[in-house]
């Protein structure tokens, strides 16, 4: 029995790990997958497991942006140290709209949206919204290239996107991207923020649900933890690799069509089974 947990864990991490990246939603993803593959655990658990896993995810932008996101490295010059610190900067401006609204909201949310409905929906409006922002983007000049050219005011607004990310489906990183491009961003400059935005957000909700689960887990639990937070780290690192990459050539509709795809699915196979 300990074993097949040990394995849902890593089916779990694996999804978690491909999915946090990309603009398809992890948190929408882990539902579904819970309602075919259940952990033998306390809701309670499982709610907190579901954010808590994301921190193996972060690991892996800390380690693919070590040398970036650090203003002490002695390889940097003055300046290199001052723009890696403006980037923080940004970060904690774009952080603050979804941490009040996380802190504030964070167990009516679940009540009202954690549901495969929710979930539907969200994927198949966000996956058209994908489509629509490269139509009407085709053929125009990014205006922020570089983090450099990313406004306090900008970074802002893009935090304000990362609020939607509340409802499951929508996808924190979808949400980022999307708010990022339509304000002018380049895909890669937009890929990139969120990447950096992910990290005080999920440190910070993944501490919140810990306050809140308490610390006092059994044996198991820690094993079912850490098995889906290393799984994660190792598929973030090769999924922010790919969207980095992909995005170099590539538009966002292939993302759009899967959402589309995958929430008429949702919806078919739950009218089913009623």
């Amino acid at each position: 029995m300990q074993i097949i947990e040990l394995l849902k864990a890593i089916l779990l991490g694996i999804v978690e790990g491909i999915t946090e990246w990309l603009p398809i939603s992890s948190t929408g993803h882990m539902i579904l997958v819970d309602e075919f593959v259940k952990l033998n655990a306390s809701e309670e658990f499982k709610e907190m497991f579901f954010v808590v896993i994301q921190l193996g995810a972060i690991l892996a932008v800390c380690l693919l942006y070590f040398n970036k996101l650090n203003p002490f490295s002695p390889k940097k010059t003055k300046q290199e140290k001052l723009d890696t610190m403006q980037i923080w900067y940004k970060v904690v401006v774009g952080a603050i709209p979804l941490g009040v609204i996380g802190v504030l909201f964070d167990d009516k949310i679940d009540e009202i949206f954690y549901n495969y409905q929710t979930v539907a929906v969200t994927l198949i409006l966000y996956g058209i919204l994908f489509i629509v922002m490269e139509n009407r983007n085709k053929g125009k000049t990014a205006k922020i290239n570089s983090f450099q050219d990313l406004t306090y005011q900008t970074a802002f607004m893009i935090g304000l996107f990362q609020v939607l990310s509340v409802i499951p489906g929508t996808s924190r990183s979808g949400a980022t991207i999307l708010g990022a491009i339509l304000l002018g961003s380049s895909r890669y400059i937009a890929a990139e923020y969120s990447f950096f935005l992910s990290i005080p957000v999920m440190f910070g909700a993944s501490a919140l649900k810990l306050v809140k689960f308490g610390f006092n887990f059994s044996s198991m639990e820690i094993a079912i933890l850490l098995t889906g937070m290393i799984v994660a780290f190792l598929l973030s690192v090769v999924a922010i690799r790919f969207l980095i990459g992909y995005i170099k050539k590539n538009d966002f509709k292939a993302f759009g069509w899967y959402r589309i795809v995958l929430g008429v699915l949702v919806i078919a196979y739950f009218a089913l089974i009623a």
